[in-house]
This record gives structure tokens, sequence and C-alpha cells, in this order.
């Protein structure tokens, strides 16, 4: 006889949903279809030859190293490099203060895995990232919102949330995922306050950070929360050394400006946060791939990484051009957008009565995809009128084409029928 497998599932797995955006993938694999529906990196702006090379330096170098297990905080060469590109951002840390983990969202499922118990409550921006409120379903957690506008969270509707004793914020400053807004540097400020007022931790996830092709650098979350604490103003720092401690955890990853292949990404935290990461890291997979950090070093090492992300910003920024200018072109009046100074998307606002779902469908019949706004909230019946695109993927003549055909589609949904 069978097992039931049905009857045997965890509680915390009726919590569980696929990812729109994965279903989308599967669908736009067919060729005919251009999509700014996942958040795919440019391929052709891999570093496949460079890549190659750090492959054969590492197998000829330190093969038996890098096929052999290996200590769960992770490659220490990868770590000091990570401590000194964070460095140049004003993030004071040492190797201590950093976890390399299997792609950030392992990062996020740690965080839920380190701090939720079921029934928590977690704030986060609304809309916020979906990869997060997955992550953290699967822990039972509750959430609440606070809405974003042009300069990100909503600071003078957040104390009011947080009376609802949230056990702790996440927050996407940089080039919000899936807004496409940045937290402004005003807000940040106030969003340090109020969360040292209120003594509830901060998330800061910034996968984007480097990818600012437009305006002024702003300090990380963390570096201001540092710098708080310390009885110290905002100052460019230089030079990292060993401090960091205080209200916030920070995480980033590679895949936006090296490759989402590697599946690497770090978690930044006071060095007793990362004991418990590490500890909680090893029920999970032990340590991430020695190989893929070895070579990924490689490649970053002797100022590549930095050149690189510049080439990475002038095309991003080329094809943020052309979307909008596209957009503005074919786009029917009363339709609304934010425009991102970097990152890899931008959020469409439709009427109030709108659904974005259905309007993917005729998209679809288009052959043009995106992702429907409701993803993006905790509860999925709020917001139906939004949608997200993506830009860094799409060549610019794709883009050309799709926002035509997306222009068309929503002429033809926002025209009334006649009766």
């Amino acid at each position: 006889m069978s097992t039931p497998w049905h009857h045997r599932y965890a509680q915390r797995t009726q919590r569980m949903g696929s990812s729109m955006i994965r279903e989308l993938l599967k669908l736009t694999q067919k060729p005919e279809i251009i999509s700014f529906a996942g958040g795919l990196p440019a391929p052709e702006m891999f570093p496949v030859e460079a890549f190659e090379a750090a492959t054969q330096r590492v197998l000829r170098q330190h093969g038996s190293q890098a096929l052999q297990y290996s200590t769960t905080e992770g490659y220490l060469p990868l770590r000091e490099l990570i401590v000194e590109k964070m460095g140049r951002y004003g993030i004071e840390a040492s190797v201590d203060n950093v976890l390399i983990t299997s792609g950030s969202q392992q990062a996020l499922d740690l965080i839920g895995k380190l701090l939720i118990n079921p029934g928590d409550l977690v704030l986060t921006e609304q809309p916020t990232y979906l990869g997060a409120l997955q992550a953290w379903r699967a822990y039972q957690a509750e959430f609440s919102t606070v809405p974003i506008d042009d300069d990100g969270l909503r600071i003078d509707l957040l104390e009011e949330a947080l009376c609802g004793g949230p056990k702790f914020m996440y927050v996407l400053p940089n080039f919000q995922n899936p807004g496409g807004v940045t937290l402004s540097y005003e807000r940040r400020l106030a969003l340090i306050d109020i969360a040292d007022r209120y003594g509830v931790p901060i998330i800061e996830d910034d996968p984007y950070g480097e990818l600012r092709f437009e305006g002024e650098h702003l300090p990380p979350l963390v570096v201001l929360d540092a710098d708080k604490l310390n009885g110290r103003q905002y100052t460019n720092h230089n030079i990292p050394n060993s401090y960091f401690k205080g209200n916030v955890i920070y995480m980033s990853t590679f895949s936006k400006t090296l490759a989402p292949g590697l599946r690497l990404g770090w978690i930044v935290a006071p060095a007793s946060v990362i004991q418990h990461c590490v500890m909680a890291k090893q029920g999970m997979d032990l340590h991430t791939s020695s190989f893929v950090q070895m070579v990924a070093y490689e490649v970053a090492k002797d100022g590549f990484l930095a050149e690189h992300v510049r080439q990475i910003r002038q095309v991003y920024r080329e094809r943020r051009d052309i979307m909008l200018a596209a957009m503005a072109e074919h786009f029917p009046p009363g339709v609304r957008w934010t425009t991102p100074k970097g990152g890899l998307f931008l959020w469409v606002s439709l009427a109030e009565e709108m659904d974005s779902t259905a309007v993917l469908q005729e998209a679809i019949a288009h052959n043009v995809a995106f992702v429907p706004g409701a993803t993006f909230y905790p509860d999925n019946d709020q917001q139906k009128n939004s949608f997200r695109l993506n830009f860094s993927n799409a060549t610019p003549e794709q883009i050309g084409e799709g926002i035509g055909r997306l222009g068309q589609v929503l002429e033809k949904v926002l025209t009334p029928v006649p009766v």
C-alpha cells in the first residue's frame, strides 16, 4: 500500500507556495515571448572567459582544497575581499562578521530559522521581495506592511505599524525589488532613529546597491546605525576596521554583479549572530561550495569586479532609458511608473479597478510577459492594479518591441467597450 504523503507533511508546509516568477520563467522559455518577468541579469555580461581561466587556476593550484569539505563560515580570502569591498561603502566589519551563504535566498532562510517563531510578526515594505515572503512563510511568520512611494518606505506611517510589535523590519533601501525606488537619505536617518527608539532590528537587503547609474551614493542603513551608536555624523568612510555591532543585519550577493548561477551571497552581522547562523547553516548544507567560492574569488580579486560592475552599470542604464522612452511613447494616459536610478526593475501602476493578472493573460497572448504586482504582497488580494518590469535581461531591440506590444495590450484593456 502506498504511503499517503499529504497526511504527513509538517504544518509549516501549509504556508508554502510556489513562486509565480519561477512559474513564469518556465512559460517564457518559449523563444517568441519577450519576457520582462524574471529578475535576470544580462547573460551577455557574464564574464565567461574570466571564469574559465579562474577555474583552471583553482584546479591547477588548489584542486585538492577546492574539492574538499571546508568551514561553514566560508573561504577566508573571499570573506576578506567582501570586507574590503564593503569598506569602500563605509561598512566597517571583520571576517568574523561575515558568513558566506548559498545565495541571498539562503541568507533569508537563515534569518527566518534564527529569528522567527510561529506567529511572529515581520514588518516589510509594501510591496516587497517575493523571496523573503516565501522564506519566512515557511517559519509561520505573520506580516505587517508599510507602503512605499518614490522616496522609499513611508516613514510617516511606520510608527503605527511598529506598535504591533514586529520581531524585525525587512527593508531593501536601494532600487527596491519590486518597486525600483530608493530610500532617501532623510528617511534613512529617520528609520534608524525610530528603529532604535522602538528596539526593533532591521534586516537590510542590498543586492543592487552597487548598480547605481544615476545620482549620489547613499550610506547603507548599517553604516548610519553604527554612526548613531558611536555618536558621530556620517562621513565617507574609507578604511574598514573590526567594529561591527548594532541594530542592523546586512545582506548582499554576487548574483547581480558576477553571476546568479554561482549562488553566492553573504550575511554581515555581530559575531555572536554569525555564530548562530553558522550553527543553523550546518544543518542545511554544511557549507557553501568550496569550489565555487574559490573560483569566484579568483575572478573578483585584483580589481576585476569593480571594473566589471562599471560596465554593467553602463549597459543597464542604457536599457532603463530605452524602456522608459518606449513606455512614454506606447503606454496610454493614466498609466504611471517609477523611474529607478539603478538596479533591475521598475513598477507600473494602472487604474485602481484594473487587475494586472488579467492583463498578463492578454499580454502573453501578445508574446510579452511581466510579473503581476499582487505577487509582492503578503496578502495577494492587495494592489492588483500594479506590475513589475525588468529591464536588465532583454536586449535594447527586445525592449522596444516588447514595450510596444505591451502598450497595445494596455490600450486594448483600458479602452471602454461600446454599449
